[in-house]
């Protein structure tokens, strides 16, 4: 491996480490990111030359904190700002760096990322700025991934760190009585990244696995910090068997292959071992939220060895119970999918037609798609063609449109 190489490897996993850290020495989360980026750059500049060091993070972490020390003196609050982090005017470097070390690297990953995911930022800025601080991805990787133009990520999460500062938001952990609604904050991020990964909204691609793949980590991340949350682990537990399908949901030039169609010996068996044992650890926990009750419902997925032993009954219950604790026109849609696969596709279309006017459904392309399967169940293939044909006049996404136009296509050979 070259040196710039191992700088981009190292980067990418000690990032978030050295910018946590260093945000717990200067509380300015723009400012830590700053100081960061200098250490990335002074190793750019001397690991080709010098080598790559034995312990090359707490290379990065030691000349990153060097660098705040010295903004720090420069600050016309230097006693003060010194004062916070153990150190008097007179003391020696080493003992600072002693005191910098003692709090565990975890808490401030935990403060790190409750900070960058804090509710006073909007949901796309949150988003934004979790890739970027405990990613390490460049506003560059994090504008493709979600194809927004650069210029417009880049002033996204400048925004987002001035709010904070505006806002006086410290980087540290929220007092109990906030904890839950700022970890409610937090696992929506995560999951938004990993259904941004998982279905892509938009583009020519069905899925964006890498997206994915962060999503999980920052879960195993937050199931390693706050272990006994159980939303967390079934957070974990929904990401986990989720992902266990992605082999199987493209075919033959990316081809979309709904999840009933899929080829279930190419499941991954160790995501699924992953996701029940997470499961698990919720359900022992307490009674599971919506992260586990989804987990719940993608276990009933992952253990029918076939589409044609899937217990759609208990899946509709588990949505009835969803529907209890976090209600929502979506959670209905689901529930009636599961109700009609249940055998009741009548009744299931009751449910559907009583969310037509629901605004928030407005524009959606699964509402038609669902109303589509459903009527041509119940053998009305005209109107069923309708539907889907206005499913793919909404979806954003390529291989999603290409599904729903396959789907309309038939309806209308089958009805000739």
């Amino acid at each position: 491996m070259t040196a710039h190489a191992a700088v981009e490897a190292v980067w990418r996993i000690e990032s978030a480490r050295v910018i946590a850290g260093l945000a717990r020495m200067v509380h300015d989360l723009g400012l830590a990111e700053e100081l960061a980026q200098d250490a990335l750059v002074a190793a750019l500049e001397q690991w080709p030359r010098d080598g790559v060091p034995d312990n090359p993070g707490a290379w990065l972490m030691l000349t990153a904190k060097h660098r705040a020390v010295d903004v720090l003196r420069r600050q016309s609050r230097y006693r003060d700002k010194l004062a916070q982090i153990g150190r008097d005017q007179e003391g020696r470097q080493e003992q600072a760096d002693d005191v910098l070390d003692r709090p565990p690297i975890e808490d401030d990953l935990l403060r790190l990322l409750f900070t960058a995911c804090h509710p006073v930022l909007p949901a796309d800025a949150r988003l934004a700025l979790t890739l970027r601080l405990l990613g390490g991805l460049t506003t560059e990787e994090i504008a493709r991934a979600f194809l927004v133009p650069e210029p417009t990520l880049g002033q996204r999460i400048s925004r987002a760190k001035r709010t904070l500062a505006e806002k006086g938001v410290r980087v540290e952990l929220p007092p109990a009585e906030e904890l839950p609604d700022r970890l409610a904050s937090v696992l929506e991020v995560v999951y938004l990244i990993f259904n941004e990964g998982y279905s892509a909204t938009a583009g020519d691609d069905w899925m964006r696995p890498e997206l994915c793949e962060e999503a999980m980590r920052l879960g195993r991340i937050l199931a390693g910090l706050m272990p006994g949350e159980p939303e967390v682990h079934g957070l974990v537990a929904l990401m986990e068997i989720q992902a266990s399908r992605t082999a199987a949901r493209t075919g033959p030039g990316g081809r979309p292959i709904p999840l009933l169609e899929q080829d279930r010996t190419r499941w991954d068996r160790l995501l699924i071992r992953r996701g029940l044992a997470a499961l698990d650890r919720a359900e022992s926990l307490g009674r599971l939220g919506p992260y586990g009750l989804q987990g719940a419902i993608a276990a009933c997925h992952a253990r029918a060895p076939a589409a044609a032993g899937t217990d759609w009954e208990r899946i509709a219950a588990l949505y009835v119970l969803l529907g209890h604790v976090a209600p929502s026109p979506v959670v209905e849609l689901n529930r009636a999918v599961a109700v009609g696969m249940a055998g009741a596709p009548d009744r299931a279309l009751e449910i559907v037609d009583g969310l037509a006017g629901d605004r928030a459904l407005r524009g959606y392309p699964l509402l038609p798609a669902v109303r589509g399967d459903l009527l041509e169940k119940l053998g009305r293939q005209e109107e069923a063609r309708a539907e889907f044909g206005r499913a793919a006049a909404l979806t954003r996404n390529a291989g999603e449109r290409a599904l729903f136009e396959e789907r309309a296509a038939h309806l209308g050979h089958a009805s000739r």
